[in-house]
């Protein structure tokens, strides 16, 4: 970046472009100034284009962005551009080749050939303009220096003139600096900021010596620090009225990258910084023009190689019949000992379909479906589709209290928690009022920053699109097996059934309890003959160790036949899977990673993750699936430069209706395309397109997190806290790194108590529990006498005391190793949790998840102890009971 180097650009008269007067000038003034060295050659190019055109700008820039070498002092270099029509081509090039020759080179004959007699008139060459590039040191050379060394080269004085300084710079003290130079230093800290997402930036301002002794060279320049302040709200006024400091000890933030486009920037920034209003925000100003814009959002899209799907004219439930139509026999869903086949599945659904129509059910509607993991789970579903109407995903394992609200919010027609009333009807085979693919299919609820959940309406044709999109890269076809794992709440859920169903394959609906137990899925995996396999990043690390486990068993048990596995819904950290990779080679089981947002459709990006991206920690989710769109935008909504962050937009096929009910919010989220048209979503995910189009996602930008997989908005369970009656003010953080460690994430509350409180916090936390799923749930609430708050009246996250247990959690005062029956059983909790542990303290009141329960299988396992289902731990959550599930 400019700041580790002085540069200094001189356009030279139109003629003064002969490079011999140059180098004598350089060569002779270099002996007499550094009789010792170095001494700077000159280097000279022509560039093949007229001087004020925008290559030869991009060439200074180049120029003035190169860094000098080790030791060298001074560089200068002689550009010559080539005005319209003219022919001589380029001579040598800067830094490395030898000099070109000097202009008067050329002849300048007009119509002259090789061998030939020169025809017509002889012209004198036109004369060309030409800059002079001097780059230096800062630590040998100051600017006014290179000012000097530019006037010695062009005639102005003789090298005699100037002399070298022979006394220690320090001695002159330093001045204000003028208004370039802070401008200067300005733009660098916005730029630098936008680059990195900062808010505050610390750059050096170079201050020239105030007694500074005239025609001498030296570094005598000083320096003060411009602490940039740039955060949200922050005018040029406020920006350029910073009061500098002396530079300290404290770092500050002087190089960045040093390609050519920071270089550009900063120079725009630098000149609407002289021009605009000092009201103007800094979030205004451009660092982008048209043409870097349009390349930005270029590296946003699928590669040139995918061909977008067309949209598709056909709904979720005609796809489905083709698949009847085509194989009617093959085996299309199993659940347990029961298989249907693609017949006996529509025939199911057919008959569900008349159910439904029977208990008032038009098209349309929406449809609560509250049904476990079952074959019908999946009929009922394709029978809301027959109806016409719209499915409603309920959990059954979430509180009642949020599935009541839930519903109230999706005005469901009819709640399906049994299928016995909808059975026995004629079914009844006439072709509904089908609405268009484009109609709804499904909503799904997504956690809201209101206190209730918001249902996403997603259209049959968004659905289609994403099968398109990824059946021939994929290579998804009848010969698949696929598994429903997740919860049909949790839109992954979507991918895995209609991924299946709607390509021919085979869907294994998957145990709650299985789905929890890693050691039972693996088990399921082998007997089933799985294909394609989806799973959060957490659930995988989990199940990778019980199969590296079975994999050192040779000779023992059945290989997975997985071919596929698809990661998504939370952050991946790729440097474990170098552990699959030995037992799972690349060329016979593709890992994909995907990242996706409800809002978009499942997916919107695919990276395949390789042996060599694992080794490298690659945090890449790849490039836009076909017919999907990416933009990394500023709060402007302008793209930010390449490798900048920004907020992550989609645009494209997979975008949804918006949000049931919520026209405000859909508006402020489903905003306006205005580079491919229709709409793009508004993500609230932080990211950045590397010069490959690749998208790094970087996590949120509100207080929205991830937790195993599930999106939270942390203010929804600020408001459960806050509707209680005993808290009048409540707090949640969010602490761990799902990165790093999906099952540490962890999420704690405080509360100001009422006067005259019902209960204690631990009652308050047991009354959430009520409202909140498992995976919402605080891991403890802590009462204070007040909110510790900001200046500005905001919350102040770190003076938050450490969180408080809940009231039956440990005492500290357990009986010694030897005494204690639990001793080792105690140990394994504490190893998992890092918390101490009472032998009647229960595991999830300490913190303790699904994921940390898997983890807790898995040690006891190690230790030799006997293997505990986990359906038993959550029936025996402490030490004591669990111990004697143990014992039988």
């Amino acid at each position: 970046m400019p700041t580790a180097r002085h540069t200094l650009t001189v356009r030279l008269p139109q003629g003064a472009t002969d490079d011999g007067p140059v180098a004598t000038a350089l060569a002779t003034a270099s002996k007499r100034w550094w009789p010792d060295g170095p001494h700077p050659r000159l280097w000279t190019e022509t560039v093949p284009a007229p001087a004020d055109s925008a290559r030869a700008a991009r060439r200074r820039e180049t120029e003035t962005g190169r860094p000098l070498g080790p030791g060298q002092l001074l560089r200068v270099l002689l550009l010559r551009y080539e005005e319209e029509g003219a022919g001589e081509s380029g001579g040598g090039s800067a830094g490395g080749s030898a000099p070109a020759p000097a202009t008067g080179a050329t002849d300048g004959l007009a119509g002259t050939r090789a061998g030939g007699t020169a025809q017509g008139t002889v012209r004198p060459p036109a004369p060309r303009p030409g800059d002079l590039v001097l780059v230096a040191d800062p630590a040998a050379l100051d600017a006014t220096s290179l000012r000097l060394i530019s006037r010695v080269l062009c005639g102005e004085l003789g090298p005699e003139e100037v002399r070298t300084a022979e006394h220690s710079p320090a001695a002159h003290p330093a001045h204000v600096p003028g208004p370039d130079a802070l401008r200067r230093a300005a733009a660098t800290a916005l730029v630098l900021g936008r680059y990195e997402g900062r808010s505050s930036v610390r750059v050096a301002v170079p201050v020239s010596a105030l007694d500074r002794p005239g025609n001498t060279l030296g570094a005598f320049d000083g320096r003060a620090v411009l602490e940039a302040d740039l955060s949200e709200g922050r005018t040029v006024g406020d920006l350029l009225a910073t009061t500098l400091s002396p530079p300290g000890d404290d770092a500050v933030d002087e190089a960045f990258d040093e390609a050519a486009p920071a270089e550009r920037h900063v120079a725009r920034v630098q000149d609407q910084l002289a021009t605009v209003p000092p009201g103007t925000l800094l979030i205004d100003l451009v660092l982008l023009d048209e043409t870097e814009s349009a390349e930005q959002l270029a590296l946003g899209r699928p590669p040139r190689s995918a061909v977008p799907p067309p949209l598709p004219s056909r709904r979720i439930d005609e796809a489905f019949a083709d698949q009847v139509a085509l194989r009617p026999e093959a085996p299309a869903l199993t659940c347990g000992e029961r298989t249907l086949t693609y017949r006996e599945l529509d025939s199911r659904a057919d008959e569900l379909a008349a159910g439904l129509r029977a208990r008032g059910v038009r098209p349309g509607d929406h449809v609560g479906l509250c049904l476990p993991r079952s074959t019908d789970l999946v009929a009922m579903m394709l029978a809301v589709l027959k109806a016409d109407a719209i499915y409603v995903p309920l959990d059954p394992d979430h509180p009642a209290d949020r599935r009541a609200r839930t519903a109230e919010d999706a005005g469901l027609r009819l709640t399906v928690e049994d299928t016995a009333p909808l059975t026995g009807h004629p079914a009844d085979h006439r072709a509904p009022t089908a609405r268009p693919a484009t109609a709804p299919a499904y909503v799904i609820h997504t956690s809201g920053s209101t206190g209730r959940p918001k249902g996403v309406v997603v259209p049959h044709s968004n659905v289609l699109t994403l099968i398109d999109a990824t059946r021939d890269d994929f290579g998804l076809g009848p010969g698949d097996t696929w598994t429903l794992f997740h919860s049909s709440a949790f839109d992954f859920s979507v991918w895995e059934i209609w991924g299946a169903l709607l390509t021919g394959a085979r869907l294994v609906v998957v145990d709650y309890w299985v789905s929890r137990s890693p050691a039972d899925f693996h088990a399921l995996l082998v007997r089933e003959g799985v294909t394609v396999l989806s799973q959060t990043p957490s659930a995988f690390t989990q199940l990778m160790a019980v199969d590296r486990e079975h994999g050192g068993r040779r000779g023992r048990g059945t290989p997975l036949a997985l071919r596929l596995v698809v990661l998504g819904g939370e952050p991946l950290d790729a440097r474990p899977l170098r552990d699959w990779f030995d037992r799972h080679p690349e060329d016979r089981c593709r890992l994909v990673n995907m990242f996706g947002i409800t809002e978009t459709t499942v997916h919107v990006t695919a990276q395949t993750v390789t042996r060599r991206t694992a080794l490298s920690g690659s945090r890449s989710v790849g490039r836009p699936l076909p017919g999907w769109y990416v933009y990394v935008l500023d709060a402007r909504g302008r793209p930010v430069p390449p490798g900048a962050p920004g907020e992550i937009h989609v645009g494209g096929a997979g975008v949804a209706t918006g949000y049931l009910g919520r026209p405000d919010l859909t508006g402020q989220r489903f905003v306006p395309d205005p580079w491919h048209g229709g709409r793009m979503y508004r993500s609230g995910d932080l990211g950045r397109l590397l010069p490959d189009g690749t998208l790094e996602h970087l996590g949120r930008i509100d207080s929205q997190v991830k937790v195993r997989g599930f999106r939270i908005e942390l203010d929804e369970i600020r408001h459960v806290l806050l509707a209680d009656p005993s808290v009048t003010a409540a707090a949640v953080t969010v602490s761990g790194d799902a990165f790093l460690d999906a099952a540490g994430v962890r999420i704690d509350a405080y509360v100001v108590l009422a006067a005259d409180p019902v209960g204690t916090a631990d009652d308050i936390r047991r009354r959430a529990a009520k409202l909140l799923p498992e995976h919402m749930l605080p891991a403890s609430v802590t009462a204070l006498p007040r909110l510790p708050l900001t200046p500005n009246g905001k919350l102040d996250p770190s003076r938050l005391p450490a969180p408080t247990a809940p009231a039956d959690a440990p005492s500290g005062t357990a009986a010694p190793a030897a005494a204690d029956p639990f001793a080792e059983l105690t140990g394994i909790w504490e190893s998992v949790l890092g918390v101490p542990v009472g032998p009647d303290d229960n595991f999830f009141d300490l913190g303790g998840n699904s994921l940390y329960a898997i983890r807790l299988a898995t040690a006891l396992r190690e230790r030799g102890l006997p293997p505990v289902a986990l359906r038993r731990l959550y029936l025996s959550p402490t030490v004591r009971s669990l111990s004697e599930a143990v014992d039988e």
